[in-house]
């Protein structure tokens, strides 16, 4: 009973990680092979991939499509 509990922890555990790098990559400026790269690490590595992948910082930020208005 417990053992099913833990298992299914941490596949949602692994699941939601892959899901915030995955989001955090998309707001990157990466090309899709970095991006398959830098997913596939996050996927490949059990626990700390997806840590590894936003610790990284892969690619520059992407420019905002607005202008934000100034406050005045």
């Amino acid at each position: 009973m417990i053992q099913t509990i833990l298992l299914a922890l941490l596949a949602i555990y692994t699941v939601s990680a892959f899901v915030l790098a995955l989001f955090y990559m998309r707001h990157r400026r990466l090309t899709r092979a970095e991006f398959a790269l830098w997913g596939m690490l996050a996927l490949l590595v059990p626990v700390f991939g997806p840590f590894f992948v936003i610790a990284a910082r892969p690619g520059p930020r992407k420019r905002p499509s607005r202008p934000h208005k100034s406050g005045g």
